[in-house]
């Protein structure tokens, strides 16, 4: 059944040139100690966060996803090393790397901390995604099954379809995550209204990590905006205006917010709207055709 109330953390983490891997890590690590000092069973972090890591491959778009590729398996293992050292399940945000066919996807590693790691891909590349890096879509879409519930990731872009968070709350999930990165606040305001609407819709609860700052040498992710936010639905046990907790727009910080699990069994069974139990399968279905 898991936990009554679980305990979130979002981090919305500068994008800044490092000079070793150790420079990147150690504010990674900060924040994820943080979270745990402060009792989270969550951390969320940012899409794309590794980019610093391949800063040296300069703006040739190939070398940029091999040299990320390359920091694949040390990434994984030190964000899985993290979750069991503080004791806490980390949402590792994203990574670009090639699949073992050699496609370039988008990834969110769910790092537990029993050491098991859950990966996500991103369904649905932005169109620079595809034009600049050749990122494709994959297909599955996993509901995970933790000691706090049932979570699951939805990629930045990927929360802007509506069909992929109803799937998510069919399948269980009470809680998803959204890593994003964005350049401009129109870009963001797309992630936040849109994950919004999936709370709302899904009766569920989303908490959105973003990257702020400037990253001198990557086309594309030269600049980041983001406005961090945790939100709820909109009835009356919640947290007004359907926010349980936001970040100041674009600067470096940390939210935290309790989310009571029972309050979304109540508003889906009493609350003054019903939107998971009042659709009409009489009228209208999805069919999914992915492979989870």
């Amino acid at each position: 059944m898991g936990k009554p109330v679980v305990r979130i953390a979002c981090v919305q983490l500068p994008m800044r040139n490092v000079t070793s891997r150790d420079a990147f890590y150690a504010p990674i690590e900060h924040y994820v100690g943080i979270a745990a000092a402060y009792g989270c069973d969550f951390v969320v972090l940012p899409e794309m966060m590794t980019f610093p890591l391949a800063v040296g491959a300069g703006h040739d778009p190939t070398a940029f996803v091999d040299a990320l590729t390359e920091e694949t398996p040390d990434f994984r293992a030190r964000m899985s090393a993290m979750a069991q050292a503080h004791g806490i399940h980390v949402v590792a945000g994203s990574h670009v790397t090639r699949d073992e066919g050699g496609t370039p996807r988008n990834v969110s590693y769910l790092c537990l901390k029993d050491g098991t790691i859950h990966d996500q891909y991103k369904l649905h590349p932005t169109p620079d995604e595809r034009a600049i890096w050749g990122i494709e879509g994959a297909r599955g879409l996993d509901v995970v099954e933790t000691d706090c519930g049932p979570v699951a990731t939805l990629i930045c872009y990927d929360s802007e379809f509506p069909e992929l968070g109803r799937r998510l709350a069919d399948r269980g999930a009470r809680l998803i995550f959204v890593p994003f990165l964005t350049d401009q606040r129109a870009g963001t305001m797309r992630v936040r209204l849109c994950s919004q609407a999936r709370a709302v819709e899904n009766q569920c609860y989303m908490a959105l990590a973003g990257a702020c700052g400037t990253l001198r040498g990557v086309v594309n992710a030269d600049i980041n905006y983001a406005h961090s936010a945790i939100f709820t639905p909109c009835d009356l046990p919640f947290a007004r205006d359907g926010i349980a907790a936001e970040a100041e727009p674009n600067i470096e910080q940390i939210i935290f917010a309790d989310l009571d699990m029972a309050r979304l069994d109540w508003a889906r069974d009493h609350g003054a709207v019903r939107t998971l139990h009042d659709r009409r399968p009489d009228l209208y279905e999805t069919v999914w055709k992915g492979d989870a």
